[in-house]
């Protein structure tokens, strides 16, 4: 609990477990462990509760368990990760404790740890609760015993203060002192230990939590500062659609007060779990408009004013808000119009008719700004159809080069090029050809001229437009032997991403990668045999070999397509789908 001592236990922590692997060292090293384990849980409290010994006891923790004693995700960090989790971007980082990451630990030894420190700190838990620095020690603890329910159903109960007699019977929550922990809840401490007790509860004690504690408090807890995250982690691991209903009826008609309390985490949170568990998904479209309008206007304020959330909430006067030029746009509304973009084009009709009805000015304007770029990108991601996508494109021509300058625009501009018909993508290489040398020399600039073959463009334009209609005949012809890409019976389902499902989401675009990745190596072998050949042979040909390259790229589509059809293709797939927010 030294300032300078806690730094030598660490470091001799740290020299531990760089030889735990080592066979003959195991037994000492455990024994060593096995002492120090003893004498803190004699007296934990102190320990926990101080600034440096929470520290060092949080690296023991690790060390038993077998992560890197340095890791933030189980020193309290609550990092970009966890929001990604939430709004089903990523697969939970607490699943099997990223088993990669683990090396030999001492489990029997984490167990005696852990059970020991709550043994011993019963009578003070209110204490702990509020603590930060105890709070994070059991965070760290809860983290590292993730699916483990046998543990997880014992201890939790002891941190929401159930009391033996409770335990006994069964009986996993106190109704008693319900009142008091949620109270509780609303403060830093605590709210941060509550997240991590949802992400890591057994469904029965979730069920438990969600019935009985927090039932009829949720817009309160949503109101806070605070308690407003805790929500947002119950929403989060809700497992069941009759959870979801349970949810639903408390905070489904608050979206405008929760949004004008500055809560868009919460709301965010919901669309997610709605996608997620395929429940109130139109509802949660229909109440998120009515929330940044009225039955009076038209739909075309919708995605702007979601765009800049803090912006048209704050403005007294709603009616008469414009468009802030310069001002950043709102991360949470960023994150959650790319949510609302993947659901079905039924639903988000109003979304879709806004976004497209933006000036160009405007529009521009979004492209530059990263937050906005990935609205644009989930928009011509979406189930909409090909030409409300085009009238959005439309509006940024003469910009392609400028946005292509710039590493988030350059992702909007490849959109684009996707989304865009063979004149929209001749106009977008042409931009990019006269900005080619400058663009080059970019981070992200050699990839999107290689993927938009914008050297061919520049040396044999036939070829390349020969070789882009050839790569949309390919694609068309796929879809129409195995169905269309814009299935609205099923393009909700393949949006979705979530651990248990399949990510065939991005099985249009691994299609496109396919015919594309077979046409390009066609041309390359076209171009070898033209110089065999002779140029006035290939000019005959160039026609018949478009047309070849055009049915490979369809076998190789049609190959790749029912390979990964297999289950254990699409858990593969599932589990190697890397996100980012």
């Amino acid at each position: 609990m030294d300032r300078s001592g806690s730094h030598v236990a660490e470091t001799a922590f740290k020299s531990l477990a760089r030889h735990v692997q080592d066979t003959e060292a195991y037994t000492i090293i455990e024994e060593t462990l096995k002492m120090i384990c003893k004498v803190i849980v004699v007296n934990p409290l102190d320990l926990m509760c101080n600034c440096y010994g929470s520290h060092v006891l949080r690296s023991l923790l690790c060390l038993c368990k077998g992560v890197p004693l340095d890791s933030p995700e189980f020193h309290g960090a609550k990092g970009s990760k966890v929001l990604a989790e939430r709004l089903n971007l990523k697969v939970s980082h607490l699943d099997g404790n990223d088993s990669q990451h683990l090396q030999q630990g001492f489990p029997s030894l984490l167990k005696f740890l852990v059970s020991g420190m709550m043994n011993c700190t019963k009578e003070d838990m209110k204490t702990l609760q509020v603590d930060q620095y105890s709070s994070l020690v059991l965070q760290t603890a809860l983290k590292l015993l993730a699916g483990n329910d046998q543990e997880l159903l014992h201890i939790i109960p002891v941190l929401l203060g159930c009391n033996k007699e409770n335990l006994a019977e069964g009986k996993f929550i106190d109704m008693i002192i319900a009142g008091e922990t949620v109270e509780s809840m609303k403060e830093p401490a605590f709210s941060h230990l509550m997240e991590v007790i949802l992400e890591v509860a057994p469904e029965s004690l979730y069920n438990n939590m969600l019935t009985k504690l927090l039932k009829n408090s949720l817009f309160e807890l949503s109101s806070h500062p605070c308690g407003n995250f805790v929500v947002q982690a119950l929403i989060s691991h809700a497992r069941t659609k009759d959870q979801m209903e349970l949810i639903w009826e408390e905070l489904g008609l608050k979206f405008a007060d929760l949004l004008g309390m500055g809560r868009s985490g919460v709301i965010a949170s919901l669309i997610a779990a709605c996608q997620r568990l395929q429940t109130h998904e139109y509802k949660c479209c229909e109440a998120l408009a009515t929330a940044v309008g009225s039955k009076n206007e038209t739909s075309k304020f919708i995605v702007p004013r979601i765009l800049f959330l803090d912006s048209y909430f704050s403005y007294d006067d709603k009616s008469s808000w414009s468009w802030p030029g310069g001002a950043k746009m709102h991360v949470m509304g960023s994150l959650i119009l790319q949510a609302i973009f993947k659901f079905q084009s039924e639903w988000i009709q109003p979304y879709i008719l806004s976004v497209t009805s933006m000036d160009a000015e405007h529009v521009l304007e979004a492209a530059q700004d990263a937050r906005g770029a990935r609205v644009i990108e989930a928009f011509l991601a979406s189930d909409a159809s090909t030409k409300q996508k085009r009238r959005l494109v439309v509006k940024l021509r003469g910009h392609f080069g400028e946005l292509a300058m710039n590493l988030s625009g350059s992702f909007t501009v490849e959109r684009c090029f996707n989304a865009g018909n063979l004149s929209l993508r001749e106009a977008i290489a042409s931009e990019l050809l006269a900005v080619r040398t400058e663009l080059s020399k970019t981070k992200q600039g050699p990839h999107l001229l290689r993927t938009l073959d914008i050297d061919r463009y520049a040396t044999k334009p036939d070829q390349w437009r020969s070789k882009q209609a050839s790569k949309q005949s390919a694609y068309n012809e796929f879809f129409v032997a195995f169905g269309s890409s814009e299935s609205k019976s099923t393009k909700s389902n393949k949006l979705l991403y979530n651990a248990s499902m399949d990510t065939s989401g991005h099985e249009e675009l691994n299609i496109k990668k396919d015919i594309d990745g077979s046409l390009i190596s066609t041309s390359v072998v076209d171009d070898t045999s033209s110089e065999k050949k002779g140029r006035k042979k290939r000019k005959r040909d160039v026609a018949s070999e478009d047309a070849v390259g055009s049915n490979r790229a369809i076998e190789k589509a049609v190959k790749n397509f029912l390979s990964s059809s297999t289950p254990d293709k699409k858990r593969h797939n599932a589990s190697n789908q890397r996100l980012k927010i």
